[in-house]
């Protein structure tokens, strides 16, 4: 198969689907934590708002800009979150890298979405922005989780 081949298997129809449907994409106005989390290699970023109650995330809000691999793992996230506790969210976390880089199991439901993006695995160069939605996601809520232990 020629890399041009690759390429039009790897952007699918579904992901750019994802892409172009990225829930939750107003900021929060009184977050318990932000994070901004940015690709060195190109350039992508994503910051996220996070509110949690009981535990759990109660709102989310996101301001994607990347590449649209990192877009549709934003989507996948963005629809997921809500009601997903600090842990959940970094088990995704861990499982979507595993995934990528060493062809481990899909991330668990409800993050099982992401498995549309395994076909990313050969292109590691894009693999720091598919992570950032989770990465800003699961630091965001280990600091909420921290300032209403506080």
């Amino acid at each position: 198969m020629s890399a041009e081949q690759d390429l039009i298997k790897l952007y699918s129809s579904r992901i750019l689907a994802l892409a172009a449907d990225i829930p939750r994409t107003e900021r929060l106005e009184a977050p318990d934590a932000t994070v901004k989390k940015r690709s060195p290699l190109c350039g992508s970023t994503v910051t996220v708002d996070i509110r949690m109650e009981d535990g759990k995330v109660a709102d989310y809000g996101q301001d994607v800009k990347a590449c649209a691999l990192g877009q549709a793992a934003a989507a996948v996230v963005g629809g997921a979150i809500v009601g997903c506790t600090p842990d959940e969210i970094a088990q995704a976390r861990d499982a979507l890298r595993a995934m990528l880089k060493h062809d481990g199991p899909t991330p668990p439901a409800p993050f099982d979405g992401l498995e549309v993006l395994r076909p990313a695995q050969a292109y590691k160069n894009r693999h720091a922005s598919i992570m950032l939605a989770l990465e800003a996601s699961a630091e965001a809520a280990d600091q909420a989780r921290a300032a209403q232990s506080a």
